[in-house]
């Protein structure tokens, strides 16, 4: 048991919360055991994993604190149907690992298909109740991915939930984050690890669905675009790196070097995007465009660089006064309209004095199984992260730059990603999400004392229990 109760996100770090206390489960057991005698003791009970999550969705004030990163076990994988168990606090350099330990040799190689980005250690059950997503150019979320999964309900029962058992709570759990259950083990769908060539271009945006569309009618799995953050160029948001992935024949030889960033690299291209943006992309830009060409295996390549704490000190190389970090939204808008939408983001974002740090283009498919579903369309998904420093005043710009950019999304007749923050306003979730109210019924009819609790679930019981 861990006796420090003061926590926080990773990233962000405005999510500080006072939990009564925190325990590591092992097993499935364990955790019912936990939820069990939370009930009894009538007590809230909140989860988390590696605490990326920005919108307060792992921690509640005074709950039992569940850390799922002890539920580590990782089954044998069913190389028949390319399918593994493992348990939802398993991180996915862990996973990738003990994949390629299973299947020695040079034989087909199952491994996972997707993960988040820009960080690896992140939990499995955390993807799964954020229903994420990664840069796959004809991937759904991470729903597409899960078999089935143990759930441990708010009765401290054990439940198998799949597309045919327990139905209901299969759909609402994923991208459900926390409400409804402990996950304790995921059921993963893999894909056969492939060899990978990256091909890099500079583009416009106006070039961008184009040429994805061409990307894809060659073979490519995997892409994305990242954008110019300076915002007195021009080309802010609309000149970008564009990398793509397409398989390569087995018999080409993966090299025993091949270039790439380093820690110190990243630390470097950190500080230029707080203070040369313009310099930051070309830097960047010419990097990238000297790894066209090399090969990188379709697991592995989608594992980076995470600098934790990595605010801390560029807050001292800039002599801030202010504690700050990033903070992230996505957006959600149909293909046809991303230009026109990211012109809009533009103008809104320009006289806001809220740096972009960084940002990024995706494809995203349709999910039509979660319940929560943010994929509701086929869409182009775009990332921006915002400089926030922590005081009332930074705070406040950067929510009042987030809930402008929700609008622009809005207009075009797209959404939002809820992971990050809690900042949208009421009508702009209906919008989004106008399922919302319903799935917060569906939460207290499966958990009517409230067993699972988050500030996220509470900022929004509370928003709709007022007129």
């Amino acid at each position: 048991m861990n006796h420090a109760l003061l926590v926080n996100d990773v990233h962000s770090e405005l999510n500080a919360t006072r939990v009564a206390r925190i325990v590591e489960p092992r097993s499935t057991a364990e955790t019912a055991a936990a939820v069990q005698a939370a009930a009894a003791a009538g007590q809230a009970v909140s989860i988390c994993g590696s605490r990326h999550a920005m919108g307060g969705q792992q921690f509640g004030e005074d709950t039992l604190l569940l850390d799922l990163r002890k539920l580590d076990d990782i089954g044998p994988v069913d190389r028949a149907r390319g399918l593994v168990e493992c348990g939802a606090g398993v991180q996915w350099p862990g996973l990738i690992r003990e994949l390629h330990r299973q299947q020695p040799g040079d034989g087909p190689t199952w491994s996972i298909r997707q993960k988040q980005t820009g960080a690896d250690d992140l939990t499995l059950g955390g993807a799964l109740s954020a229903n994420a997503h990664g840069r796959g150019l004809l991937m759904r979320p991470m729903v597409d991915d899960v078999e089935a999964f143990t759930l441990v309900d708010a009765a401290g029962a054990v439940r198998r939930c799949s597309r045919t058992e327990n139905a209901e709570l299969f759909r609402l759990v994923i991208g459900g984050y926390g409400c409804f259950g402990v996950v304790t083990s995921v059921v993963l769908r893999l894909m056969l690890r492939r060899k990978l060539e990256r091909v890099v271009e500079v583009i416009t945006l106006d070039r961008l669905m184009p040429a994805l569309q061409e990307r894809i009618a060659a073979g490519y799995h995997y892409g994305d675009f990242q954008f110019s953050i300076d915002e007195r160029s021009p080309d802010f948001l609309h000149r970008g790196v564009f990398s793509c992935y397409r398989p390569v024949g087995d018999d080409r030889a993966m090299p025993a070097e091949q270039k790439e960033l380093a820690a110190a690299d990243w630390q470097g291209l950190i500080h230029l995007a707080h203070t040369d943006r313009a310099k930051a992309f070309q830097v960047y830009a010419g990097y990238y465009l000297t790894t066209t060409g090399q090969l990188y295996w379709s697991d592995t390549h989608q594992l980076s660089i995470y600098l934790n704490h990595y605010h801390e000190e560029l807050d001292r190389r800039l002599g801030a006064t202010v504690k700050a970090s990033e903070m992230i939204t996505e957006l959600y808008v149909p293909r046809a309209q991303l230009v026109e939408f990211m012109r809009r983001a533009a103008d809104e974002l320009r006289p806001r004095g809220v740096p972009v740090i960084y940002g990024t283009v995706r494809l995203i498919e349709r999910d039509a199984e979660s319940f929560l579903a943010w994929a509701r369309a086929d869409w182009a998904c775009v990332i921006f992260n915002l400089h926030t420093e922590h005081s009332p005043d930074g705070q406040a710009k950067a929510a009042d730059a987030f809930r402008a950019l929700i609008d622009a999304a809005l207009a075009f007749g797209g959404s939002y990603f809820l992971t990050y923050h809690r900042w949208a306003r009421r009508a702009q979730l209906e919008q989004a999400y106008p399922q919302f109210a319903e799935f917060l019924r569906r939460k207290t009819a499966h958990d009517p004392a409230h067993r699972f609790q988050s500030e996220w679930w509470r900022h929004y019981q509370r928003m709709f229990s007022n007129p």
